[in-house]
């Protein structure tokens, strides 16, 4: 399985996805201009716009650099953009040039431009979910009964390095990769029919050079919209580059060969598996140095890095035109600048040395923003995609007096009647988030009080509740502060929850120990992002909140514990979001609403929330009316206004 490194990688970025706005009070659904969904076909991709473009042009950047012409190097049929609602974003014909400035806080990693350059082998405008275009496949038909699916690739594509893109390189990805059992131990559940390990892998048919095709057991007609959002995944998912990846790789490599990489790589003989898994850069590592070199897909390649800077330059074979036959990207090259911490950030942001960032800014420097648009940036908005900062409590950590407080929906339901979600709001986004769809929303100290008392949670001398050992009953928070809001969060959660009664602490703990101990059950109480807004991504958090009856679903019951009824019941109306049609996706989703309510499964304090984006005031294609990581996607049409 891929390293450790990509777990981390992918919570630390899935922490950054905060979003967009400032002011000074609740917006009402009519002050905020929330993004409009749009109606489509659920059986294949909508038809892709077609242009009369005879002559294609490319940025002044390559000339002299000794490339085929722009015409050879881009596929038969371009991906056209641009595709993000109107109601969005209204775009404009761009023009070449310049080098788009980003920040980033941790080494060998960059958020934005993550997002920028990640592309999946569907698409979905504006993140909506609700149609599916073709992206880096041209396409794709669906059978009637949502068994079958297939898929054409662009003839004429090519990997950044030239060399074609065929199903050759599907093939090699699904049968010398996934179908490995030593490179894929555990073939991925959402590769599966019915979206989990309990039904049977998907069924490969190599139809043609460009054309192949999935089937699978029982419906799956959610499998588009995964492949185009859910998780962030790239295309790296289905498609490898095979002729380069071939040669780490013992059915192809020989063995001598094969060998002597083997040991150039520092590791030991044999271990064939960590070289090609350490010679496989996934979408998760583009920005890591390791990817300098590897054959990709994206609008920038990574080209060359320091201890500060990390370059990125355009990809010369880059897929998508405009609608006058302008080879996207139209900025050339990325310089993304590691800082050590959010303050010098900040100062590089004011200074106006920044020209976009959404992963750094935050809603409690958004004063200081404004006063400083002067240095030739402007603040923007958008929507979170996630519910920013949720409250988990392990349901199934090992201890057993926790569990069987914790297990109790009085406990739950307590804390979320504690929780002042009106000063909450003042205080972390001023004003700007909507109420939760997940909770009743109810602010009721006596209610809470009353349901502790119901379960024997006495009080002790020092004034906190007994769990039913006798002792202190600690909610103990640690959090990895990925984002600020988590630290204010917890301090205000620890307050409240002070009001009834509980003793509360909270420790901030590095990110990579957070992700560590998460991943070992060991974490009792945390606050992080999860997905419960959108029904694509609708995960509800339950690695955290539940993860040995996580892996036992996921596993069909082969590891981890088996959970109740009504957990078997949530997670049953969680995989119908993402295996069924976008219509019973978003009924799902507001049955688990109702779940939600009922049993408090973790805590949901607000809804759609709303951060600053910090964008150059020259930049233009920038979405301000939109989820900010749809902005982001769309990074390939940014362009500096002349």
């Amino acid at each position: 399985m891929k390293k450790i490194l990509c777990l981390v990688v992918a919570v630390m970025l899935l922490f950054s996805f905060v979003l967009v706005g400032c002011g000074t009070k609740t917006p009402t659904s009519s002050e905020t201009q929330k993004p409009e969904a749009t109606t489509a076909p659920e059986a294949t991709t909508a038809p892709e716009a077609t242009t009369a473009v005879v002559v294609y042009k490319e940025s002044p950047y390559f000339t002299g650099k000794g490339l085929p012409p722009v015409k050879d190097r881009l596929p038969k049929e371009p991906k056209l953009v641009n595709e993000m609602p109107e109601s969005q974003l209204k775009y404009e014909i761009g023009n070449f040039g310049g080098t788009l400035r980003s920040l980033t806080t941790s080494i060998g990693w960059d958020a934005d431009v993550f997002v920028a350059c990640n592309e999946a082998l569907l698409n979905t405008p504006g993140i909506l979910g609700d149609e599916i275009t073709g992206n880096v496949l041209k396409g794709y038909e669906a059978s009637p009964d949502f068994k079958e699916f297939t898929f054409h690739m662009r003839e004429g594509l090519k990997w950044s390095d030239g060399t074609p893109v065929t199903s050759e390189d599907i093939r090699f990805t699904v049968e010398d990769f996934l179908f490995n059992k030593e490179l894929t131990p555990i073939f991925p559940a959402w590769m599966c029919s019915g979206g989990t390990n309990a039904g049977s892998p998907l069924k490969f048919t190599l139809v043609d050079q460009f054309t192949f095709k999935f089937t699978f057991d029982s419906p799956y007609a959610g499998l588009p919209i995964r492949m185009a959002i859910q998780g962030w995944r790239g295309y790296t998912e289905f498609l490898k580059p095979a002729a380069y990846l071939k040669k780490f790789h013992k059915k192809y490599a020989e063995a001598a060969a094969l060998e002597v990489a083997i040991k150039d790589a520092k590791f030991k003989p044999g271990e064939w598996v960590n070289l090609f898994n350490d010679k496989d850069i996934v979408n998760w590592e583009l920005s890591n140095p390791k990817a300098i070199g590897f054959p990709v897909l994206y609008p920038w390649i990574f080209s060359k890095n320091n201890d500060t800077v990390a370059d990125f330059v355009r990809n010369p074979y880059y897929f998508k035109v405009d609608k006058e036959g302008n080879q996207l990207p139209y900025i050339d090259a990325i310089k993304s600048t590691f800082v050590q911490n959010l303050e010098t950030a900040n100062m590089k942001i004011i200074a106006g040395e920044v020209d976009f960032d959404r992963d750094l800014v935050t809603m409690n420097n958004i004063s200081l923003y404004k006063a400083n648009e002067k240095s030739g940036y402007k603040v923007l908005t958008g929507y979170s995609e996630t519910s920013q900062s949720d409250i988990l409590l392990n349901l199934t950590h090992k201890d057993p007096i926790w569990r069987k407080v914790v297990q109790d929906v009085r406990f739950r339901k307590a804390l979320d009647l504690a929780l002042n979600r009106d000063e909450i709001l003042k205080t972390i986004y001023y004003g700007f988030a909507d109420k939760t769809l997940h909770s009743e929303n109810v602010f009721d100290l006596d209610q809470a009080n009353k349901l502790l008392d119901e379960m024997g949670m006495k009080k002790g001398p020092d004034g906190f509740r007994v769990g039913p050992d006798g002792k202190t009953f600690t909610i103990p928070f640690e959090i990895g502060g990925q984002i600020p809001s988590q630290s204010l969060l917890a301090e205000l959660a620890t307050d409240n929850w002070g009001k009834i009664g509980l003793h509360v602490t909270l420790k901030t703990i590095d990110p990579t120990l957070w992700g560590t101990r998460n991943a070992a059950n060991e974490l009792k109480t945390t606050i992080i992002w999860t997905f419960s807004l959108l029904y694509w991504g609708c995960d509800m958090g339950k690695d955290y909140w539940a993860p040995l009856w996580t892996r036992w679903w996921n596993t069909a019951g082969k590891e981890g514990e088996e959970p109740p009824a009504e957990v078997k019941k949530l997670f049953t109306l969680i995989d119908k979001t993402s295996v069924g049609t976008p219509a019973e996706g978003v009924a799902a989703l507001k049955q688990i609403q109702e779940e939600m309510k009922k049993n408090n499964w973790y805590i949901i304090p607000f809804g759609l929330i709303q951060s600053p984006l910090i964008v150059n005031a020259k930049l233009g294609n920038v979405a301000d009316k939109a989820y900010a990581i749809a902005t982001n996607f769309s990074a390939e049409t940014f362009f500096f206004k002349k």
